[in-house]
This record gives C-alpha cells, sequence and structure tokens, in this order.
C-alpha cells in the first residue's frame, strides 16, 4: 500500500494564528496524522519585499496571489510593523499538537532571515540561529526535536556539519526522488518529493498522487499553514480524499522514519538547483 506523509510547515504568524487551528480541525476530521515543522522565533516576512527586485521571486509573489494568501500585516512584519513572535509566542498551541498525536518538529527561528541570507551568515550566527531553534522548542515542549526541516530547503554544507551536533533522528531539508543519507552528517534525509500547491496548482499535486500511486517510496507532500490552512483550505480537502480514493495510508514522517531500512538506503551529497515555479534555487 502506498504510503503519503503530509510535512506541514508553520512560517508566519499568522500560519500559527489562523491556518494551525483549521488545519487541525481538517485533520482532525478526517482522522489523519502529520508532521509539524515550526518556526519558533520572529516573523519578519516584510522583508521580503527586498527580494522583489528578483525576476523570479517577483513572479511566483504574483504567481501565488501573496496578498490574498498572507495577508497585509504578514507583508509589513519587521519593516511598517514590528516583528511578532511566531512559536514562542503560543505554546499552548504546540502542545495541542502533539497532544492530537502529530508529530511536532523544528523549521526555523528566524524564518526570512535563513531563507534570504543564509550564504552571508557567519558560521557563528547559523549556530545561534539552530541553538534559538532548538532550546526554543525543548522549553515548550519538554522534548529535544527529533526533525528538522530547513526554510525553503535552503541549505549549505555548514548547516550539515552543524546539524549532526543537535540529535536529530532525521532531516526533512531537500527536493529528491526518494531518501537517502546525507554524505557530508551520515543523517537520514526524508526529502519532499510532491509538489506545492503553490507551485503545481491543485491539479498538479493530483497528478503527481496519481502518477506514484503505486510506487514503494513514501511520498511526502509539502503543506503550509498559510495555504492550505487558509484560502486553498477546500482544495487540501479535496487532495486528501483524492489521496484516500487512491489507496494512500496517511503517515507521520517519524513513522516512517522507524520503519525504513537505512542500509538499503544511496548515500548522496549536497546538491542545489532550481524548481519549477520556485523562486530560489533548493536542495534536490
Amino acid at each position: 500500500m502506498s504510503v503519503l506523509a503530509l510535512k506541514v510547515d508553520i512560517d508566519t504568524r499568522q500560519g500559527m494564528e489562523e491556518g494551525l487551528p483549521k488545519l487541525l480541525e481538517t485533520l482532525g476530521r478526517k482522522g489523519l496524522k502529520a508532521s509539524f515543522f515550526l518556526s519558533m522565533g520572529p516573523d519578519r516576512s516584510g522583508l521580503a519585499v527586498l527580494q522583489l527586485l528578483r525576476p523570479r521571486f517577483a513572479y511566483k509573489m504574483l504567481r501565488a496571489n501573496a496578498v490574498s494568501t498572507y495577508g497585509i500585516k504578514t507583508a509589513l512584519y519587521g519593516t511598517l510593523l514590528k516583528a511578532p513572535m511566531i512559536g514562542c509566542a503560543f505554546p499552548e498551541r504546540i502542545r495541542e499538537i502533539t497532544a492530537s498525536g502529530h508529530e511536532g518538529a523544528c523549521h526555523a527561528w528566524d524564518h526570512r532571515l535563513w531563507q534570504d541570507w543564509l550564504p552571508f551568515m557567519r558560521t557563528g550566527s547559523v549556530k545561534r540561529w539552530l541553538d534559538s531553534m532548538v532550546e526554543s522548542f525543548a522549553s515548550i515542549t519538554g522534548e529535544k526535536p527529533l526533525a528538522f526541516g530547513a526554510p525553503g530547503w535552503n541549505i549549505d554544507t555548514r548547516v550539515l556539519h552543524l546539524v549532526k551536533n543537535y540529535g536529530f533522528s532525521y532531516l526533512s531539508c531537500t527536493r529528491a526522488r526518494e531518501p537517502f543519507i546525507f554524505e557530508e552528517n551520515g543523517l537520514l534525509e526524508l526529502p519532499s518529493n510532491l509538489p506545492c500547491i503553490e507551485e503545481a496548482g491543485t491539479r498538479g499535486v493530483i497528478d503527481a498522487l496519481d502518477r506514484n500511486a503505486d510506487s514503494k517510496i513514501p511520498q511526502v507532500l509539502p503543506v503550509h499553514t498559510e495555504v492550505e490552512g487558509g484560502r486553498f483550505g477546500n482544495d487540501f480537502e479535496v487532495i486528501l480524499d483524492k489521496a484516500a480514493s487512491l489507496g494512500y495510508t496517511v503517515r507521520r514522517l517519524c513513522d516512517i522514519v522507524h520503519d525504513i531500512d537505512r542500509t538499503s538506503l544511496p548515500t548522496r551529497g549536497l546538491t542545489m538547483g532550481h524548481l519549477p515555479n520556485r523562486a530560489f534555487k533548493c536542495a534536490v
């Protein structure tokens, strides 16, 4: 039976405050469990305005109707509006995730800083960013995080060497076809191998599920609380219903990790590349 995992990223204050409750309600109603990757620190989404000078990013924002998806306040956070905290401001909501049987994992401290400026951050700054993310997660949940999924699937070799020291059971930092072992640190990687709604549209996601319905490779769908927990909520339900009709079993990423045979996996080094309808290079 084909396996589908829902990798849900929480990138913004809006995603934590408004999108997360809607997604939890949808998943609860359908009896499904997901893996939630949490941004813990400040929402400085407004700094993305600096990226509008890059044609690929400007095109993506127009194509995705970003203002409608993320809202005016999000577009001003960190510039005209003070940057509010994301996960750290909602400890009870984070605890609700795991209390409901979902997986909680780490996604970011300052999402915008990492996504836009990682190549220019000093190694010490990268480590402090990771420390802040991990320590805030542990202080709220009482447990160390077992997984990390980098913002925008953006990593470099420094990151891969640093994350080895945090006790993660696995990473989910790439857009690759199948699970593998990172050459740089020996850690298991469970990649997102299905497209997002923002990249392919609802029809494109459904077509990818259809194509891979007989695959023995776990299918990992990247989901965002701001998108599927917002104006694409109905589309998300259509996708979930289609996956059920195709015979997919929905599992958390940590459950897949528990059952996977690591000795059978290939070892691969980091490669960056462009994917269709994404503004920046990803780890592929």
